[in-house]
């Protein structure tokens, strides 16, 4: 019994060890071959700091400024307008009737299943047929952004509002508030939790969109970091100097994962 459990424990062990490596080692390598100053993935020049000395070079962090500026405006942008929607479309699909309930969730999940080059297209289609109202640029880059992240939000926001006791929100309007200062003060404080996440998931899916972003962003000249790095690639290969760029993101935002993780278990400790 005892050989039984231990063969069972070797076999989770190494299952989770698997998953694991094929999920981070791509990652862990190229972090490794940004300092070899070169992109064939190999250490012919030794250990070296070009590629992030290159982030520095005029010729080239030109274009990249751009479009590290453009990313996150748009991300900052959408996942604002996406979360503000988001909120206050959950408080609404929450006091539906059940069975409108269950339409408008399903309608809402249609975005999220539905494939993202059949979006991106539908959107690209949209935009042509009403281009003297939504001109080419930012604008059409945000409507689109917040049409796929709000769906995400919401899902981030219901499971939360509905745990809360329905007595909180009455009890505020027996105390003399108005619907309106009840949603502020008790369930707004309540379903924020929901709100932080549902502003995280859309910031990351904002920033991380390639397909959307490329099929609406016309012929304005605005690049997306997403869109940058394809259309340099295209052109030139992929650079070394990418590798510390992908080294550099992946490390700061492992980093701003880990501390707030470090922060929400300080808290649960508390509690």
């Amino acid at each position: 019994m005892k050989k039984r459990k231990l063969i069972a424990r070797i076999c989770a062990d190494g299952y989770l060890g698997l998953v694991l490596a094929l999920m981070y080692l791509p990652i862990f390598l190229i972090i490794v071959f940004s300092f070899s100053g070169t992109s064939r993935f190999s250490f012919s020049e030794g250990f070296t700091l070009d590629s992030y000395r290159q982030l520095f070079d005029p010729e080239l962090n030109g274009g990249l400024l751009n479009a590290l500026k453009y990313t996150a405006i748009l991300a900052l942008s959408a996942s604002v307008i996406s979360t503000v929607l988001g909120a206050f479309s959950t408080i609404g699909i929450y006091a539906l009737g059940r069975r409108m309930k269950k339409i408008t969730l399903t309608v809402n999940q249609l975005p999220m299943i539905n494939s993202e080059v059949v979006m991106a297209v539908s959107l690209m289609v949209f935009f042509a047929a009403f281009s003297a109202v939504f001109p080419q640029g930012m604008t059409r880059l945000i409507i689109s952004h917040v049409a796929f992240c709000t769906p995400y939000v919401v899902l981030s926001i219901l499971p939360r509002l509905q745990r809360m006791d329905p007595n909180m929100y009455e009890a505020a309007l027996d105390l003399g508030a108005n619907p309106f200062t009840a949603m502020i003060k008790v369930v707004f404080p309540y379903i924020m939790p929901g709100i932080v996440s549902g502003f995280a998931m859309a910031f990351t899916l904002s920033l991380d969109d390639f397909i959307i972003t490329q099929f609406n962003k016309g012929d304005t000249g605005i690049e997306t970091l997403s869109t940058y790095i394809y259309e340099d690639a295209r052109v030139k290969s992929l650079e070394p100097f990418w590798f510390a760029v992908f080294s550099i993101f992946f490390v700061v935002m492992f980093t701003l994962l880990l501390l707030v993780n470090i922060k929400r278990t300080q808290k649960e400790v508390k509690k």
